[in-house]
């Protein structure tokens, strides 16, 4: 018989360092965070709250990004930690390739107009 005296190794030989076990204070935590970061944005855009509507979208998007930040830690227990960081790093790194694409998307839309083939002449007239 086989000695499974180390029931985190699951056969590929590594440790995956320790284990994450949520409570129900943890969840309860995340969910009151994210209602509260949902209904704030929401009063601000129902209420006219704020008049400008760049300085609303942009606290808005600040409102969404530290909800995101909310639910990797309370809901996907995201941290440096777990899997000796490795889940972290694989998800910067997939938020770095994120930012590199869209801001590089962004750049080519934005500059399409001058890198346009200039307007051919009609061809009035040609028979």
């Amino acid at each position: 018989m086989a000695d499974h005296s180390h029931a985190d190794d699951h056969g590929h030989g590594h440790d995956h360092g320790p284990a994450f076990h949520a409570s129900f204070r943890d969840y309860a935590t995340g969910f009151i965070l994210s209602v509260i970061l949902t209904a704030i944005p929401f009063w601000l855009v129902m209420s006219g709250a704020i008049a400008d509507k760049q300085i609303a979208a942009i606290v808005i998007t600040a409102f969404a990004a530290v909800q995101i930040v909310v639910h990797m830690i309370y809901f996907l227990h995201m941290s440096g930690k777990i899997e000796g960081g490795w889940n972290l790093m694989a998800m910067l790194f997939t938020l770095l390739l994120v930012a590199i694409v869209l801001s590089g998307t962004l750049w080519v839309m934005f500059h399409l107009n001058a890198n346009m083939m200039p307007t051919m002449p009609k061809a009035d007239g040609m028979g």
